[in-house]
């Protein structure tokens, strides 16, 4: 059972219940968890292995609910950089349809790499798209060698074109065969313990995209398995008129409508729900994955994050997908969410001051959405705080940086207020992942230059 001892944090911010944060403080890690927290003079001396960080701030793992590893590949295509969602998505499926499996591989790396830099230590990625051969399988042996834990979603599609549906018909699936392999995913790959390093999740890709029998039939498979369920949901007007159009449901009653609401479900974007789907996601126990600058890369709107919070809504942090973001920094996704946050709060009460003024999204709170709230959507009791028993999943940043200068009065609300860093120690289960601002589990040139040639095939002769 290795040990580790990480000490002299200028400040450890825990995340627990109390909301912590630890001047001077440390961990001691045995076999891949929290044993202990606290200020450094009460951990023990010795470890097999010993962090000494001294100017730096040590916090939870960054935690990322919604993301599509594949659409590295093409980060800021030209035809899709000035398009809303419908738009986007029809320019870039055909460009898609042509990946292989191999790409899935190197994209998936490229984007695990990303996130880690930025101290992420765990993912779900929404894999929807399987063309020329790829699997899941594919991802989640990519993720493996990176060392950042994954919630790897069996995602589908398999309402095309002619059926009225949005994507193409050849990038759609039978559902037959979409059940089939997701039942083998389940049972080859779904590790529920605690610690898991790979867990299964049934993601039907959206309204306009899948039928409404696949989504009963999902939802039934992942409840018999126990596995979560998830898909996009009221991102935009335009889901909410093709709803509306097609079945006579908004997108959220829709959901309710197919048994699609729970505390097994969460849903990415819900930009456009009203007070009352709001609440009917509190009562559920809905999750949400707030993607702030995808929302903005896509005019799609500003979600009402505060007003789910306080309806006590699950929330939690995605970067969505990298052809829609066009990155992968979960750091930047937490300064993002409080400024939009902020946007949005100013827009309704502009003219308003003091206690009439509406609340505005802290630092700390983007941290906890992050951290507490995306363990909490993702249902990981072993992740999200700096605890005794929680999962070694931690990143450190160094303080004394540029980025920070004249800063340090509050040192955590500048890791959100400052601009977006990398992190110097990314830490998952007592394992390095990030060490000195480095990817410690791969040759990080080489995936870059690899990603590079995939990228390039892909969008030649579009």
């Amino acid at each position: 059972m290795p040990t580790l001892l990480v000490k002299h944090a200028t400040l450890l911010a825990t995340f627990d219940d109390h909301r912590r944060e630890i001047p001077n403080g440390g961990l001691f890690v045995r076999d891949g968890f929290i044993e202990k927290v606290g200020p450094t003079h009460e951990l023990p001396e010795t470890a097999d292995e010993v962090l000494d960080l001294t100017g730096h701030i040590l916090l939870p793992g960054l935690i990322n609910t919604h993301h599509h590893f594949y659409q590295t590949l093409t980060r800021v295509v030209p035809a899709a950089q000035n398009a809303n969602l419908f738009t986007w998505l029809k320019t870039l499926y055909p460009i898609w349809g042509r990946m292989r499996p191999e790409d899935i591989y190197t994209s998936t790396q490229t984007a695990l790499a990303e996130l880690a830099l930025s101290g992420c230590t765990a993912a779900s990625d929404h894999l929807y798209i399987y063309p020329n051969g790829a699997r899941l399988d594919d991802e989640i042996a990519a993720a493996q060698e990176i060392g950042v834990r994954i919630h790897a979603s069996r995602g589908s599609m398999s309402l095309g074109e002619s059926k009225g549906g949005l994507p193409p018909d050849h990038v759609v699936e039978d559902e037959a065969f979409i059940l089939k392999e997701s039942q083998r995913l389940i049972e080859q790959y779904h590790d529920p313990k605690p610690g898991s390093m790979v867990q299964v999740v049934l993601a039907p890709c959206s309204p306009f995209s899948v039928t409404a029998d696949l989504m009963r039939a999902s939802a039934s498979l992942a409840r018999e398995y126990g596995v979560r369920l998830h898909t996009h949901l009221a991102e935009t007007q335009d889901e909410e008129a093709f709803c509306l159009e097609k079945v006579g449901y908004r997108p959220v009653a829709y959901m309710d409508f197919l048994n699609w609401t729970g505390p097994d479900v969460w849903f990415a974007h819900s930009v456009h729900v009203s007070a009352n789907e709001i609440d009917l996601y509190a009562r559920t126990g809905c999750g949400v994955a707030h993607c702030p600058i995808s929302n903005m890369r896509l005019a799609s709107g500003i979600a009402p994050i505060l007003e789910m919070l306080q309806a006590g809504v699950k929330v939690g942090l995605g970067v969505d997908g990298s052809a829609s973001n066009d990155g992968s920094n979960l750091l930047e996704e937490a300064r993002q969410a409080m400024l939009l946050s902020r946007l949005g709060a100013g827009i309704k009460g502009a003219s308003l001051s003091g206690q009439d003024a509406p609340p505005l999204m802290t630092a700390r709170q983007a941290l906890e959405i992050a951290t507490r709230g995306s363990a909490s959507v993702l249902g990981r009791a072993d992740l999200g705080s700096l605890e005794a028993g929680k999962c070694a999943d931690f990143f450190a940043v160094k303080l004394d940086r540029i980025d920070y200068a004249g800063a340090l009065h509050d040192p955590l609300a500048a890791v959100v207020f400052c601009a977006p860093v990398r992190a110097d120690y990314t830490v998952v289960g007592g394992k390095f992942v990030v060490k000195e601002g480095q990817l410690a589990t791969l040759d990080l040139g080489k995936l870059v230059e690899k990603h590079n040639r995939a990228a390039k095939r892909l969008v030649e002769n579009i």
